[in-house]
């Protein structure tokens, strides 16, 4: 069974552990292992998602059995709702869990009265196919100055249809 719950300060700890070893696995192909630990110091140890969740980033993590497989970190703007973070374990990738956290992502857009889902995706991250067979467009190719690095990332976007149907 599935479940997507709201993380707590408590939970903070396994996101960490989570990020720590989905990141190696995510990005070792793309980024250098310098900049892979640096994302990590920077923005997964405990003190940095807390900082997150000060900062208005709400985690949610996704539970298949009562385990953490994955999370997903939304913060809402004024004319948005947007994807901070959107992660799974390896071991469990392409077995839907991705698409329900979009769709979770979908209907807190919803509930908040948001016309967009955004997120960014570095360029070269095989997630972006996974993104745009869930809807979502590209709008536009950002460099990001990042202390010593620069992310490479595509801007994407989703319209949400807040449209009841009967």
């Amino acid at each position: 069974m599935i479940t997507i719950e709201l993380a707590e300060q408590t939970d903070i700890r396994s996101i960490s552990n989570m990020a720590h070893i989905i990141w190696p696995d995510a990005y070792g192909k793309i980024l250098s292992k310098e900049q892979i630990d640096f994302m990590l110091e920077k923005s997964y140890t405990v003190e940095g998602l807390a900082e997150g969740m000060v900062n208005g980033q709400f985690f949610y993590i996704l539970k298949e059995d009562g385990i953490g497989q994955g999370f997903v970190a939304l913060k809402t703007f004024a004319d948005k709702l947007r994807i901070e973070k959107l992660y799974l374990m390896p071991d469990v990738q392409g077995k839907g869990f991705g698409k329900a956290l979009i769709d979770f992502a979908i209907d807190k857009a919803k509930t908040k009265g948001k016309d967009i889902l955004e997120l960014n995706v570095n360029r070269n991250n095989p997630a972006y196919h996974f993104y745009l067979k869930q809807g979502f467009q590209v709008v536009e190719t950002v460099d990001i100055p990042y202390y010593d690095y620069v992310l490479n990332d595509y801007v994407m976007q989703r319209a949400i249809d807040r449209t009841v149907s009967s």
